[in-house]
């Protein structure tokens, strides 16, 4: 029995249809779509390591692997490419500059074992009680607090180069709005595009690295240090990101379902295993954490195909462009105010993405207990408050995420308890129609 089944002529879809995981269109077809996910997932999976110091290629080479290991594991019913996650980068950034890489790394595989353990938990207990412990308040505020934490990141790079970083945000802008579709989704690729291109013009771009790479080569892998006494200091400070892949990867899961059949939701379980273990074997050997793409997610709603087939070539496209050295450093060429510029944007779009989990739910924060978890939050990421006792130390991501989830809990009870009316009450309910432009109506 084949793999997927043809759909159609296999060459177009007809109006109204899908083509679904198990099927796909002729093999030339299914290659340009598997481009195009590769195109929409460089953006952002190639920014990570870049702005972690991380080797590029190792990243391209786990986030393809990973991208095979999820089908396998998902038993090829659940269509998804793994790129690198954006909410790494703060844990990361602070444990590379206090304990090195290899600590760093180690952080990387603690977060994708327990991603994978609650993925066993939810496979057989269901999604229930994530949504208890993780309500709409509590994961924005999380998702939120991870992305205004690299703000003062954003400003160093920006002000070493601020005429490029301009105009390298200025086009990230532009495209989103110039351009609908796919290229209104890459808006930060062709972002960096722009900006490098400025920065070429302006002399401004050092070639000594790409100029001694070798067109072929292996990556540069690196083994995760649990041996380090220091490295046991920096692994809480990672743990807030397994509810921001958890989130992720439901939230991925149930956008599939909605596009094609309700029954993929019962994979729940099998995409955060997945994604643990695809996070585990690339901290493990010096690559990124990885987590599901909504860049991915948007190709496949334009296109209207599902198809894993296009995943498996997505992921054999990465692992090929992750031998070549030299596309490695052309990434790490990036000057600095392109950093800066794109960076601008996209951390703040990671706040943004919290925010908009608390509109979305409806979130009343008409509620003490509510604003205060998102408040109390919001000020300890921007801040970037930190506690130390003699060598171990806590970041503002951990100490946030913390007080969001204390809060929330805890003042639920005790309002509850007292029945002050201060606790969570729902979300708001629905008065006349949602959305839109008061103007756009009849005048």
């Amino acid at each position: 029995m084949p793999l997927w089944t043809l759909h159609g002529n296999g060459r177009t879809v007809e109006p109204g249809a899908v083509v679904r995981p198990e099927e796909r269109l002729s093999w030339p077809a299914t290659i340009a779509i598997g481009a195009q996910h590769v195109i929409a997932m460089f953006g952002a999976t190639f920014l990570v390591p870049v702005l972690t110091g991380f080797p590029v290629p190792t990243t391209l080479l786990f986030s393809g692997v990973g991208t095979l290991l999820f089908l396998l594991i998902t038993r090829n019913k659940l269509p998804s490419y793994l790129g690198s996650s954006f909410a790494f980068i703060a844990p990361v950034t602070a444990a590379t500059a206090s304990q090195g890489m290899g600590s760093a790394l180690a952080g990387i595989v603690a977060v994708g074992v327990l991603l994978a353990a609650v993925g066993f938990i939810v496979q057989f207990a269901g999604l229930g009680w994530i949504d208890r412990l993780m309500p709409p308040v509590v994961a924005g505020a999380i998702v939120a607090l991870i992305g205004f934490n690299l703000a003062p990141v954003a400003w160093s790079n920006f002000q070493v180069q601020p005429g490029i970083a301009t105009i390298t945000l200025v086009a990230v802008i532009l495209f989103s709005v110039l351009f609908r579709g796919f290229l209104g989704r890459i808006s930060i690729f062709l972002g960096v595009i722009v900006g490098y291109i400025a920065a070429l013009l302006f002399g401004q771009v050092d070639f000594t690295a790409v100029d001694q790479a070798a067109w072929v080569g292996l990556p540069e892998f690196q083994i995760a240090d649990f041996a380090s006494p220091g490295t046991w200091s920096v692994i809480a400070m990672f743990l807030p990101v397994v509810l921001v892949l958890i989130a992720e990867n439901v939230g991925h899961v149930r956008g599939v379902a909605t596009m094609t059949d309700a029954s993929v939701n019962r994979h729940t379980g099998r995409a955060l295993i997945a994604d643990g273990a695809a996070t585990t074997l690339a901290g493990t050997f010096g690559g990124s954490g990885t987590t599901t793409y909504g860049e991915n997610i948007g190709v496949m709603a334009a296109t209207r195909v599902y198809s894993t087939a296009a995943y498996w070539v997505a992921g054999v496209v990465a692992i090929l462009l992750s031998l070549s050295p030299k596309v490695g450093a052309v990434f790490n060429s990036i000057p600095a105010g392109v950093l800066g510029g794109v960076t601008t944007a996209l951390y703040g779009l990671i706040g943004i993405i919290g925010i908009k989990i608390w509109v979305d739910n409806r979130v009343d924060f008409s509620r003490p207990v509510n604003q205060y978890t998102g408040a109390v939050a919001l000020v300890i990421a921007i801040a970037g408050f930190t506690m130390q006792w003699g060598d171990f130390q806590l970041g503002a991501i951990v100490i946030g995420a913390a007080a969001a989830l204390l809060i929330y809990h805890l003042g639920n009870a005790v309002a509850r308890w007292r029945k002050t009316g201060a606790d969570d009450g729902g979300p708001i309910p629905a008065v006349g129609p949602l959305g839109g432009d008061p103007l756009d109506g009849p005048r």
